[in-house]
């Protein structure tokens, strides 16, 4: 029986090649050559494949505890920031904090949970749209032109923000805390 892979391989290079894709695995297959020649010249030194395949079979379930346990340290490195930096932050903002930075995998369909597509600087850029909108600063026609391109968008925003950012802007909007907390929290928040 055929190795389907060098069929899949064959097919590839034969119908679906370009002349840079071509250029690249001549690259590789000249690459490939060396290092077998080179391992086979010196000996019982083991092919890096295998070498790959082992060490990947070796670790197995072994995965998962590594990273739950590389998130965990992460974690606490959040936690130890958040307390060292912004002493002012409780708990329970704290945890909104390592939930927005360090997601479960189960937390995709949450709300908020669309701000980890966004880049922090896309995040920042709505915020500052959102809190010039609600003091009441933003200009008709930057208004009427968000609100073309995406109907409801305050909202929108807002539905999009971690409940850690929602809470700083309310904080704001409500005098609790002033310009400068708010703006250094919300670096803060996004990791800027």
């Amino acid at each position: 029986m055929a190795d389907t892979r060098l069929i899949q391989a064959i097919d590839f290079i034969l119908n679906h090649s370009d002349e840079a894709t071509i250029e690249v695995l001549a690259e590789a297959v000249i690459k490939r050559r060396r290092n077998l020649t080179m391992f086979q010249a010196i000996g019982n030194i083991p092919d890096p494949e295998k070498m790959a395949k082992e060490i990947s079979s070796s670790l197995g379930g072994g995965t998962e505890k590594i990273m739950g346990g590389m998130k965990q340290s992460i974690q606490e490195m959040i936690v130890r920031i958040c307390r060292e930096h912004a002493p002012e932050l409780n708990e329970k903002q704290i945890n909104e904090l390592c939930q927005a930075w360090l997601p479960s995998p189960n937390s995709a369909g949450k709300k908020g949970a669309k701000t980890q597509d966004l880049p922090p600087d896309v995040l920042l850029s709505m915020i500052e749209q959102f809190i010039s909108f609600s003091n009441g600063t933003m200009t008709e026609t930057v208004d009427k032109g968000l609100r073309e391109e995406l109907g409801a968008w305050p909202q929108r925003y807002w539905d999009t923000f971690p409940a850690v950012i929602r809470q700083f802007i309310t904080d704001y909007l409500k005098d609790k805390i002033t310009h400068n907390e708010f703006k250094s929290k919300i670096v803060l928040a996004l990791g800027l």
